[in-house]
């Protein structure tokens, strides 16, 4: 018996679009199961080494929940590359600011390979909006129910 092995020309050209609401979803596992989809991982003909995953669209990015007191303890570093520029922010000052969708964005790009251009490409076909809208109506995405997969994926109790 052969294992299949994708190539590259016989990768989808046309990709399916999901669409995932973030509202009250615990971040890790949103992450992970966006970092999934963006691979092709839930699909048969999985390749690592072929872009053969979907198109995912996160809306709510705002209102996704972090288990325990991650929202004031956990610190966020960047340097702005000047001596001592260095700058910290808290995961709550993010995810109330203007940009809130960039926790999201984080969270999904370091479940992703490092450093590859396949990952970097992958990550091209997430797109996270701050609120219930996006414009991407025209691709009629298919909204799956994150959720409900399973009771421990969304937070209950307000943080």
């Amino acid at each position: 018996m052969k294992s299949y092995a994708m190539r590259k020309e016989d990768a989808p050209a046309q990709k399916d679009w999901v669409l995932i609401d973030a509202e009250g979803v615990v971040l890790g596992r949103l992450a992970a199961a966006v970092a999934g989809i963006l691979r092709g991982k839930t699909k048969p003909t999985y390749t690592p080494r072929v872009d053969c995953g979907d198109h995912v669209v996160v809306v709510n990015a705002e209102k996704v929940k972090l288990t325990g007191n991650k929202l004031r303890d956990r610190i966020l570093y960047h340097h702005t590359g000047f001596p001592g520029g260095i700058k910290e922010r808290t995961m709550g000052f993010i995810l109330s600011g203007k940009n809130p969708e960039r926790a999201i964005l984080k969270a999904v790009e370091r479940m992703l390979p490092k450093e590859s251009p396949l990952a970097r490409r992958q990550l091209t076909h997430l797109h996270v909006y701050k609120g219930p809208s996006h414009p991407h109506e025209a691709q009629q995405p298919k909204a799956l129910d994150f959720a409900a997969c399973n009771p421990k994926n969304k937070r209950s109790r307000a943080q």
